[in-house]
């Protein structure tokens, strides 16, 4: 199984590519991190940013992969424990099929991208920058492959 993380966003500075890679690297090549960037829609002052939300959302969803189960990060969605996502996981690696988690930009998701998901996730209810998505999504990944496996890394 692979774990498609779609995300909209370029370019990110060191720090986010080093804390992603720190986490992808670690996982084993059964519930492999593989991130997929979807180039985000310029912002000017005539680009209204539901324009631009749902661009972006027309880019994931042709990036999509064939016969993924879609998940989407969004701040309406429900809030999931280590303990939740590791029994995710858990079921996921058991059914087999990859995974997409699907972030949106500066606007959020599109309502295609929304309807599309089987299921809403949301991380926290603060709000964090997008880069940094990106690194939690990967070390809390990271932390629940280590609670299923009984590795330290997770002392809870």
């Amino acid at each position: 199984m692979r774990i498609h993380l779609m995300c909209v966003g370029r370019r990110m500075p060191g720090w986010v590519e080093e804390g992603y890679h720190e986490y992808a690297k670690r996982l084993p090549p059964e519930c492999a991190l593989h991130l997929v960037e979807i180039e985000p829609v310029q912002r000017t002052k005539t680009v209204h940013p539901h324009r631009a939300r749902e661009e972006e959302g027309r880019r994931l969803l042709k990036a999509l992969p064939k016969g993924v189960d879609v998940i989407a990060l969004d701040e309406r969605g429900r809030s999931w424990s280590t303990e939740m996502l590791a029994d995710h996981l858990r079921a996921w690696l058991a059914d087999g099929r990859d995974r997409a988690l699907v972030v949106g930009g500066a606007d959020g998701l599109s309502d295609d991208c929304l309807a599309r998901a089987r299921e809403r996730w949301s991380l926290s209810a603060l709000t964090f920058p997008h880069p940094l998505v990106r690194v939690i999504l990967a070390e809390q990944l990271y932390r629940a492959w280590s609670l299923i496996q009984g590795h330290p890394y997770h002392r809870a």
